[in-house]
């Protein structure tokens, strides 16, 4: 037998992907030839090519002790414990090759990849020079640069790195994949698929590609053809749970909430550790009204992860909306300090829940828009004055169908004089056919349906129509897309009614309000200037039919006694009112307290709250979900809604009003909590605004107390403020 034959065999076999010939001829060396290390070196590579790592170590650490100082060796070794993940060992091996072989260009770019791994990228970037000083043409080192520089937000070095790599090697899958990656970052997303979908022309199995590739076409808003992505990676390396978490975010986006916790799973039970995964599960959970597991999962990424950048926003909704109340006055501080010191991500609206504060919620807001936003953009509109015969006003919402937002605002588009206005609605929301949609169709001179255009796109479109006001209806809101106005495709941006607070954007220019829910020393805590209404910034719709109430008895109320309401959503129940609530219900005999159905766990936890208190769990009665309409004309057979603080009712307010049901506040420090006041002073029904929580208590007890004067008093005050409205037109004043 010639070894030496053997080799160049092997190593012919090796080089054309006959991984079988090769290994079963390095077998045969092996035996032949014990204390040659070429054999085991290379059947090492053979077992890391195929996936085999645990054995690839095994049989270069054979090498090794026979040839202790091989540099080539000990690069393949650390290449290996780099896909493990050991790069402190790794890097390690690669500095006894280069001592070794201090001109080894393979193993300075390799170790330049370990040191970013290690977050040590000065470092890294150092030596991929070195390796470039050595060998300029070294493509993977110059790959490995745009890496790192990408890392080191140098966007433009790095784009020039990846460049002369692809000038050298056209289709080198690796840096266009890392370049498609960085294009993504650049908010250029048309030309990273373009990359993506090169590298995958090129080599149709790179897994890490496909899954880049669904990430970007989830940006352009293309989210079924980002699930076939993510199917494809999952094909062809079903243990990829960085895909199945992807997939499940994609899957949410489309409010396949099971289908996602599902991937979610999956993508957990692959890696225990996975705190994103985890997450998201419990976003799924929450979304399927799984509150209480929803919970325990935020807890569960908290105590893996604790600097994990969102968790700990959902774990406060996820506490509100189980009226666990002993947590949140425990998350309350923990929240402000996170605001405060811009620790996580906390959403704007959560907040709202837990603060009475309109400076702490600028600062919330601004800093999920620095966190969560896309950062600075250049400008879609750069200073042109329009001339057209009417203002092009625009309203973006994802609210434009069978949504509170639109059945209060619908009359109002109505309004808008079409002499002097053109008007344009640009959906983000489902396009689901209902009376409700079809009416506002017909309400605008154009209606778009954006749903699946990504805001870039959206945002040029604005400019293409050359609209003269763009006013987000959405805020930081479910569905609501205010990245869209960060392309400044308008000369004056403004937001109005969805989001009951400041956007914190610096793209956003006016925020509609009036000066009951932010007086005149409250305008520094907003980003935007205060364009103050006159009278309110509440609208509604005054053609809706009042349907006649069911019976009491079919609404699931006793035939006698005193109604008290509230049929805000359980989540804005604080203990203050609700030590208020049980005290009237103590003191007005017979009298009970109606709510709106929540989840079981808040419904359980509010009545053991009662019992607390001294009060009968049963004294507090649950209002199923039902229709608007039908819900609307219940709200007759209650006697008095007794609103919420920090966060007040809205629409809830002006339903109650319009169904003849009287409604009494404490108006607060901040936006959200000074809305009802707004609606109330608006009607002309100040008598219902008390100073504090005292007078709100006195007033509730004397109003219990003397139900039928309170009755006919107020539908006389509220029929003569629905006059007043009809003929003041407050829409046409926007």
């Amino acid at each position: 037998m010639n070894p030496e034959g053997l080799i160049k065999q092997a190593l012919a076999f090796h080089q054309t992907g006959n991984l079988g010939d090769a290994e079963r001829l390095y077998l045969q060396l092996m035996r032949a030839v014990p204390q040659d290390a070429t054999a085991p070196h290379l059947l090492g590579v053979v077992r890391a090519q195929q996936g085999r790592n645990r054995e690839a170590l095994e049989l270069m650490g054979a090498a090794l002790k026979l040839k202790p100082h091989a540099p080539e060796v000990l690069s393949n070794y650390a290449n290996v414990l780099k896909t493990q993940g050991r790069f402190t060992e790794a890097l390690a091996n690669y500095d006894k090759a280069l001592k070794a072989k201090p001109d080894y260009v393979a193993a300075l770019a390799k170790r330049a990849m370990v040191l970013r791994d290690l977050g040590r990228l000065e470092a890294g970037l150092e030596s991929v020079e070195r390796a470039l000083a050595l060998q300029p043409d070294h493509v993977e080192a110059l790959n490995t640069r745009g890496v790192i520089l990408a890392e080191l937000k140098r966007s433009d070095d790095a784009l020039a790195s990846y460049g002369r790599a692809l000038a050298l090697a056209p289709n080198f899958p690796d840096t266009l994949n890392n370049r498609a990656l960085l294009l993504k970052g650049l908010k250029r997303p048309e030309d990273a698929l373009a990359d993506v979908e090169r590298a995958l022309t090129v080599h149709g199995g790179f897994v890490e590609a496909w899954n880049n590739r669904g990430i970007i076409l989830f940006d352009l808003k293309r989210m079924g053809d980002a699930i076939d992505s993510y199917d494809s990676a999952l094909a062809l390396r079903p243990d990829y749970a960085e895909a199945f978490n992807n997939r499940a975010v994609a899957l949410w986006s489309q409010k396949r909430f099971a289908e996602s916790l599902a991937d979610c799973d999956r993508a957990v039970g692959l890696r225990p550790d996975f705190s994103d995964a985890m997450y998201n599960r419990a976003n799924a959970l929450a979304e399927l009204n799984r509150m209480e597991e929803a919970l325990a999962g935020y807890e569960q990424v908290l105590a893996l992860a604790p600097d994990h950048p969102s968790a700990l926003s959902g774990l406060a909704n996820a506490a509100l909306m189980i009226g666990d109340w002993q947590r949140t006055a425990a998350l309350a501080p923990r929240l402000k300090a996170d605001v405060l010191e811009d620790k996580s991500i906390i959403q704007p609206f959560v907040l709202m829940g837990y603060h009475d504060d309109n400076e702490l919620q600028l600062r919330c807001s601004q800093n999920y828009v620095r966190q969560a936003g896309p950062g600075p953009l250049p400008p879609l509109w750069s200073g042109e004055r329009y001339s057209h015969d009417r203002v092009r006003v625009a309203y973006l919402s994802a609210d434009l169908h069978q949504h509170v937002t639109a059945s209060l605002m619908v009359e109002m588009f109505e309004c808008h004089d079409r002499t002097r206005f053109e008007t344009i609605a640009v959906s983000f929301g489902p396009d689901v056919n209902s009376p409700m949609r079809q009416r506002l169709m017909g309400t605008f001179d154009s209606f778009v349906d954006a749903s699946l255009q990504d805001d870039r796109s959206v945002a040029q479109m604005l400019r293409q129509w050359e609209v003269d006001i763009a006013v987000d209806l959405g805020g930081h809101t479910s569905g609501a897309r205010p990245w869209v106005l960060a392309h400044r495709p308008a000369p004056v941006q403004a937001k109005y009614m969805g989001y009951p607070g400041t956007s914190g954007c610096d793209f956003i220019d006016y925020i509609v309000a009036d000066r009951m829910v932010v007086p005149p020393d409250q305008d520094r805590f907003f980003s935007e200037k205060i364009a103050a209404l006159p009278t309110t910034l509440w609208v509604t719709d005054t053609m809706r039919e009042l349907l006649p109430p069911p019976t009491r008895a079919e609404a699931g109320l006793p035939e006698t006694g005193f109604v008290f309401c509230c049929f805000n959503h359980n989540w804005k129940i604080t203990p203050p009112q609700f030590d208020i609530w049980m005290r009237l219900l103590g003191q007005v005999d017979g009298s009970v307290l109606w709510l709106l159905e929540g989840n079981a766990s808040i419904r359980y936890n509010l009545r053991k709250e009662a019992a607390a208190r001294g009060i009968a769990p049963e004294r507090l009665i649950f209002a199923g979900r039902t229709t608007p309409d039908a819900h609307l004309a219940r709200q007759q057979l209650a006697d008095l809604f007794l609103d919420t603080l920090p966060y007040n009712a809205h629409t809830t307010a002006s339903d109650a009003l319009w169904a003849s049901l009287p409604l009494l506040t404490v108006p607060g420090h901040s936006f959200p909590a000074r809305v009802a006041a707004s609606i109330l002073q608006a009607a002309g029904l100040p008598e219902l605004i008390a100073d504090d929580f005292a007078a709100y208590e006195a007033k509730a007890l004397e109003l219990a107390r003397n139900p039928g004067a309170l009755t006919a008093r107020f539908t006389r005050e509220l029929e003569a403020a629905y006059l007043a409205m009809m003929e003041a037109a407050l829409p046409k004043a926007i």
